[in-house]
């Protein structure tokens, strides 16, 4: 493969799913892939060495979360996604819909408060800023679905149908840059709909719908705007290498259909989490009721059989 100055790959053969899979690192993603996975096993290690529990299922999503970062960053695919609209698309839509939502069901934050020690009388350590940070006015702010949803919608149009797009994708930084800003967008916007971790932003289960629905079709927008153009409407996708044996705006297509298609699955996928977020919720809060029925001797069912009666002690 032969790279240009900033590092790119500017020579490519056809694209298949074996040349697109094969490894091919971005060495800024790798080193934050490994990181995570690091920081959280120790966090998981520091837990179970006391005694405390944590959840499979949480770790199991934490780490696929990871895994797609690194399966779109760190193979062949970031290659081809720096001269196919499609693959590039690929890249944005699994970075930005599919690893914010496996990452936020790890429950990160909520780990670290967990495992991170205590700080000292009148002092303060990691724990302590980390949780300034999470009840700060910044933070506060910036995951308001009043900033999050446009925020989201901007990220798409303002960044592909200006010339930003292209000059990020004009250096390498740029590059990492952009796919950085797309997981952090990601991350910003359904951590208040369905993220496990403590927030400034906790609205009810219908409210948290309604905030993902109105995101949604704006993303859906984009896509078929980028499948009915009938010209390439991106600058650094318009004249594809000759190898690729490809036509910049059947590519272009491609990518519209894969931003739709996107639209519609972490839909589904959040709509399920909220669901069965709700449900346990919903028991929860049964067995708490229950809970409070055994030690008061089921003091409310009594008071309310007692009203029943003085109803029926007047009618008589």
């Amino acid at each position: 493969m032969d790279h240009g100055g900033h590092g790119m790959t500017m020579d490519l053969p056809p694209f298949t799913l074996g040349r697109a899979l094969e490894y091919s690192p971005d060495l800024f993603f790798l080193i934050g892939c490994l990181l995570a996975l690091a920081l959280y096993g120790v966090g998981v290690l520091r837990l179970r060495r006391r005694g405390d529990e944590w959840s499979v299922g949480r770790t199991v999503a934490f780490v696929t979360g990871v895994l797609t970062v690194a399966l779109v960053m760190c193979t062949g695919l970031n290659d081809y996604g720096m001269v196919m609209f499609s693959a590039h698309m690929i890249q944005h839509m699994v970075i930005s819909m599919v690893s914010p939502i496996l990452l936020l069901l790890g429950a990160p934050v909520t780990l670290a408060l967990r495992a991170l020690p205590v700080a000292g009388q009148g002092r303060k350590g990691p724990r302590e800023l980390l949780l300034a940070v999470l009840h700060s006015r910044y933070v506060r702010i910036v995951t308001h679905p009043a900033f999050t949803i446009p925020l989201f919608i901007a990220s798409l149009y303002g960044l592909y149908f200006t010339p930003l797009f292209d000059f990020l994708m004009g250096s390498k930084a740029g590059h990492i840059a952009m796919m950085v800003h797309f997981l952090a967008v990601g991350l910003i916007f359904f951590w208040p709909i369905m993220g496990v971790d403590p927030g400034p932003h906790r609205p009810n289960h219908l409210m948290r719908m309604l905030e993902l629905f109105a995101g949604m079709p704006f993303h859906a927008f984009f896509g078929i705007a980028l499948m009915m153009a009938s010209e390439p409407m991106v600058a650094a996708y318009r004249t594809p290498p000759v190898s690729l044996g490809i036509d910049a705006l059947t590519d272009q297509n491609a990518a519209g259909g894969i931003a739709w298609a996107f639209s519609e699955i972490p839909s589904v996928l959040v709509l399920l989490a909220l669901v069965y977020q709700w449900y346990r919720s919903e028991q929860r809060q049964a067995k708490r009721s229950d809970r409070a029925a055994e030690r008061d001797g089921d003091k409310e069912l009594a008071e309310y059989n007692a009203y029943l009666a003085s109803l029926q002690a007047r009618s008589q």
